[in-house]
């Protein structure tokens, strides 16, 4: 997806309390997986709720030009799947936008079937690092193409003769562990990806609901994923609950604008999801979980949300796999607390749709909030409730995480703050400004 000709400023303004009941868009992790394993299945998979954003589009886009059926009807979507192995190579080139989810999960599910494929993205994603992913499926026969640091576009030509891999990850990411599942299960034999430290396992979970021969397995400090490769895979019913990453900004803004008192519906409480809960949570954060069920093997609940007087906390470095796109709104949060807080562990912010690190920095900085930065973290200096500046002028290098957040911080600071574009909001959460409004935001063009 080519950068925007005209960028689409946006100024949030001092808020009065938030109020009402609404529900986040589907989860943008869950959507993919369906996506993807829907194409590699054999019949009809349907996916009710799922999120209809760029970065799911763009995925929707490319199983489409790799040979399966993808509708979109009156009540959800459909997959008529190819099998697995089964994917045609494309006549066009895959265009992920801005979604690194998305390349590294289709790369995966490529790179063990013997086609050829080039993939890219927008401005943003052809600065973030492919070698990652693309190094490990290397050993299963693949090869691939890239530009100098491994970096998109990207020439990938699957295996033809695929082989069973053990490898162990070198950085914590949920994306590279399941491009590495996905490719697995074209390879005959049985592939074992084993992680130090607990990432998303929205993959492993769904491999399962799909029929997948799978097992996880505590090993000397770390989890052992193995799966068969070769097996067909059945065709599922998919619902996809709120994304936990996009309800953090109405939650945030909830915590911070006085008075408020919102309740967020259906919210997907995967353990390896809820890290920003449970250090709201730590800070002193009024939540309340209602209604606790069961989704497809994924946890969800009601958020109650409201307004809190939050103070500052040491957040463990181990936390950040399950919290990793939540840094930004966390660090709005502390910059409304009082004391400070210390996010540690935080490298992989530093490769993201932006330099998250740097761009949370420079947003503070903007916005008169003291801060530290580290190599690998953040300490904020929090000002209280009413201690925000603001005015600031944000740049948000095509990050819609960045841009959200500081519209935020917007919403409670004494003076308006202005982000630069929103409008690659709408790669993540294309209804943010109208679900905002509907809470009594106030976020309007500059």
């Amino acid at each position: 997806m080519p950068a925007p000709a005209t960028l689409s400023p946006l100024i949030a303004r001092k808020s009065r309390p938030l109020k009402g009941r609404t529900a986040a868009p589907g989860d943008k992790s869950v959507s993919h997986r369906a996506l993807i394993l829907g194409a590699l299945a054999v019949g009809e998979t349907s996916v009710s709720g799922l999120l209809e954003a760029e970065d799911v589009l763009n995925t929707a886009a490319a199983m489409r030009s790799l040979g399966a059926e993808v509708i979109r009807g009156a009540t959800g979507w459909r997959i008529y799947g190819v099998g697995v192995g089964g994917f045609s190579r494309p006549s066009n080139v895959l265009d992920f936008g801005n979604s690194g989810t998305g390349v590294r999960l289709t790369m995966g599910a490529v790179a063990t079937t013997p086609i050829e494929a080039i993939f890219t993205g927008d401005a943003s994603l052809r600065r973030r690092p492919m070698e990652r992913v693309l190094d490990p499926l290397v050993l299963f026969g693949a090869h691939a193409e890239a530009r100098e640091g491994g970096l998109l576009p990207v020439v990938l030509k699957g295996a033809r003769q695929p082989v069973p891999i053990e490898h162990r990850l070198q950085v914590a990411s949920a994306q590279v562990k399941s491009a590495l599942l996905l490719a697995a299960l074209n390879v005959p034999g049985r592939s074992t990806i084993i992680e130090r430290a607990a990432t998303r396992d929205h993959t492993e979970r769904m491999l399962k609901a799909f029929g997948a021969d799978i097992a996880c397995e505590e090993k000397d400090g770390a989890t052992a994923i193995s799966i068969t490769g070769e097996v067909e895979l059945k065709p599922a019913r998919i619902e996809v609950p709120s994304d936990p990453s996009s309800a953090a900004f109405p939650l945030v803004a909830a915590l911070i604008v006085p008075g408020s008192d919102i309740v967020l519906e259906k919210v997907m409480l995967n353990a390896r999801r809820t890290g920003l809960i449970e250090t709201l949570l730590e800070m002193g954060a009024k939540i309340e979980i209602r209604n606790r069920r069961d989704n497809g093997g994924e946890a969800i609940g009601d958020l109650s949300v409201r307004h809190s007087a939050l103070k500052g906390v040491d957040v463990p470095p181990e936390r950040a796999p399950s919290m990793i796109d939540e840094y930004p709104v966390l660090a709005v949060a502390a910059a409304f607390a009082e004391g400070r807080t210390i996010m540690r562990g935080l490298d992989e912010l530093r490769v993201k749709e932006s330099d998250r690190l740097a761009a949370i920095a420079a947003g503070l900085k903007a916005n008169g909030v003291k801060f530290e930065e580290t190599a690998d973290g953040l300490a904020v200096d929090g000002a209280g409730p009413e201690g925000v500046r603001g005015g600031g002028h944000v740049a948000t290098h095509m990050d819609h995480r960045i841009a959200m957040s500081f519209l935020v911080m917007g919403l409670a600071s004494r003076t308006p703050v202005r982000v630069d574009d929103s409008a690659m909001i709408a790669t993540s959460f294309p209804n943010f400004q109208t679900l905002m409004a509907n809470l009594g935001a106030e976020m309007v063009p500059a």
